[in-house]
């Protein structure tokens, strides 16, 4: 490809290696569902998979710049799933804090989006994100401006949303936070199915600290006093995958 500016291409690298993280990890769907990035210093392009493209495959340069109509900018052969790209499109633009946007039809997420109750406050992992969790009800595609507006409305300042009957959309103001976001509700999800299959008696968490949880949570969504291990755990992210396979910086 073309020389990109050094920012576009460290965003880059680390959306290719977001994709192939989630791949790693279990929880990719064949070609489908996306990841999202804002490219540095442009509020109106993207970057987004080339569709067709397994998670595994995904390479920095590989990545395919959009506007906001998802078209490519620029000279580009790779297809791209510009449908697909209607919810992240109209959360990146509505949410100027959102740098990345991810979607995904997990077991354990969605699993969690078809039961009433939505995630709940089973034990710590839950309660480490249970407060900054929306949740908006299955509409189809989502591709209706109506239906985005609804869940614009639905997602407000939260940076997890449960698709209900669906999957799950999870923002961050970085890459490296909404693949840690991802994995912090995953493992939360996957307890709750874990625990409920087991037919055991619950042990209830004190009423309290759940409230306290739900504040917590909701101190870090506005951004304030939060200082999390976000930086620490994504550079250990890539030092495996480095380890493993390190062609998604290619």
């Amino acid at each position: 490809m073309t020389h990109v500016p050094d920012a576009e291409w460290r965003i880059r690298c680390d959306l290719a290696a977001c994709y192939r993280l989630m791949d790693m990890f279990g929880w990719s769907d064949l070609i489908n569902t996306r990841i999202t990035a804002r490219v540095p210093d442009s509020a109106d392009h993207f970057l987004i998979n080339s569709y067709g493209l397994l998670f595994e495959e995904v390479t920095a340069s590989s990545l395919v710049k959009i506007d906001a109509e998802g078209n490519p900018v620029g000279l580009s052969e790779a297809t791209v799933n510009a449908g697909g790209f209607a919810i992240p499109s109209a959360l990146h633009r509505a949410r100027p804090d959102v740098a990345c946007v991810l979607h995904s039809h997990t077991i354990a997420g969605c699993a969690v989006s078809m039961q009433k109750d939505g995630l709940q406050p089973l034990n710590q992992h839950a309660l480490e994100v249970i407060g900054d969790v929306a949740y908006h009800d299955y509409a189809g595609i989502g591709r209706h401006p109506d239906e985005r507006a609804r869940l614009l409305a639905d997602f407000g300042d939260r940076h997890i949303m449960v698709l209900r009957n669906h999957g799950l959309l999870i923002v961050g103001s970085s890459i490296a936070e909404t693949f840690v976001k991802t994995y912090r509700m995953e493992r939360a999800c996957a307890m709750q199915l874990a625990f409920q299959q087991s037919g055991a008696e619950f042990n209830p968490i004190d009423e309290e600290l759940v409230r306290a949880a739900y504040r917590r949570n909701r101190s870090r969504s506005a951004g304030t006093g939060f200082n999390d291990r976000v930086q620490f755990e994504w550079h250990a992210l890539l030092r495996k995958l480095d380890r493993v396979d390190p062609s998604y910086k290619q």
